[in-house]
């Protein structure tokens, strides 16, 4: 295992993150617990997870893990998120501080712990500013119940209006940004990255192996079958594949990663996730295994670094369609500034 700093702090953390959102519906107790210990003996120290995962139970069976194992809980680096609903009344979900107090406690008391080490904003809430979030993030690092703040699935105003208004009102800054990020799905390109890149925030990326289709499990024009997401709801599953299916640069994409996991001799997984792990600010990459297998593969990656030409083909191959200005076309090569 290999290890970075979460974003511009100085706490380390394991290159790849254990992500829990299958604990609890698609993964049993007994399962998860057995991926919880086999991340920490490959050296794993960051876990995430959020309120909403199994409604609540992907917390708890962490915390019943770590109630198990006294001493286990200072070797790890522990996230979670709130906004979502988690209740029926009115201020059951958003990122105000009435619902993130409730959040936030529900989340420490189903974790079994004193304080997360990183507390996130699980998505924009366009209905409360984002200076009383930040707020209620500052007070709670004050309070000792977080250490760090992060946001997820902002959009690029999104997180720079929250890394300055925290700044210039001397608040507990954003050290963290969870987006979808893979090889399929790069569109974080656009703005985040120069935005994490230049406030110092570190990219946490989630579905790094786009839902299984970096793993090589699904094939053109076949419709999914047997124990895949997509298999084991027919109706849903088409829906999701037919849109993918029918891009050519799925297939370009995935018949690259192909190539280089059959020359190196690892799986397509770990060629997607070695990719990714190694992209600009990324501090660490999420895993999301249903099974110990899946996971034992994916750990395969955590010291697998490609080539350059090996990155530049794969960034070539899965290079993202802009269509036209500002960020493509003609008007673009105009914008460089001159002496």
């Amino acid at each position: 295992m290999e290890y970075r700093t979460l974003g511009g702090t100085g706490t380390v953390v394991s290159v790849q993150c254990l992500g829990t959102m299958t604990f609890g519906k698609e993964t049993d107790e007994e399962g998860s617990h057995a991926q919880l210990d086999l991340f920490v003996e490959r050296g794993g120290t960051f876990l995430d997870t959020a309120d909403v995962y199994s409604a609540g139970r992907s917390e708890e069976i962490i915390g019943r893990w770590l109630a198990a194992r006294p001493g286990v809980r200072d070797g790890l680096v522990i996230a979670t998120k709130g906004r979502f609903p988690m209740g029926p009344g009115r201020n059951d979900a958003g990122l105000s501080r009435t619902h993130l107090t409730r959040a936030l406690e529900a989340s420490l008391r189903r974790l079994g712990v004193d304080a997360v080490d990183l507390y996130q904003a699980h998505a924009w809430d366009p209905l409360t500013p984002i200076e009383e979030t930040l707020g209620f993030f500052d007070d709670a690092v004050r309070a000792g119940k977080i250490r760090y703040a992060g946001v997820s699935n902002f959009l690029g105003w999104q997180l720079q209006k929250a890394a300055l208004v925290a700044r210039f009102r001397g608040l507990a800054p954003v050290v963290t940004l969870q987006p979808q990020y893979n090889l399929l799905v790069r569109d974080i390109e656009h703005e985040l990255v120069d935005v994490c890149r230049n406030e110092g925030i570190g990219i946490l990326p989630w579905s790094p192996l786009g839902g299984g289709w970096l793993t090589g499990k699904y094939r053109r024009d076949q419709a999914p079958s047997g124990a895949t997401r997509l298999g084991e709801d027919p109706a849903r599953g088409m829906e999701a594949y037919d849109p993918r299916n029918a891009q050519e640069r799925t297939w370009t994409i995935i018949d690259a990663v192909r190539g280089i996991a059959e020359e190196r001799g690892v799986s397509m997984s770990q060629v997607a996730l070695s990719w990714v792990a190694d992209r600009p600010a990324v501090t660490s990459v999420i895993l999301g295994a249903r099974t110990l297998e899946q996971l034992t593969d994916n750990l395969g990656a955590a010291t697998l670094h490609l080539t350059e030409a090996e990155t530049a083909l794969l960034t070539e191959a899965s290079a993202p369609a802009v269509a036209d200005y500002p960020y493509g076309g003609p008007g673009v090569a105009q914008r460089g500034r001159q002496v």
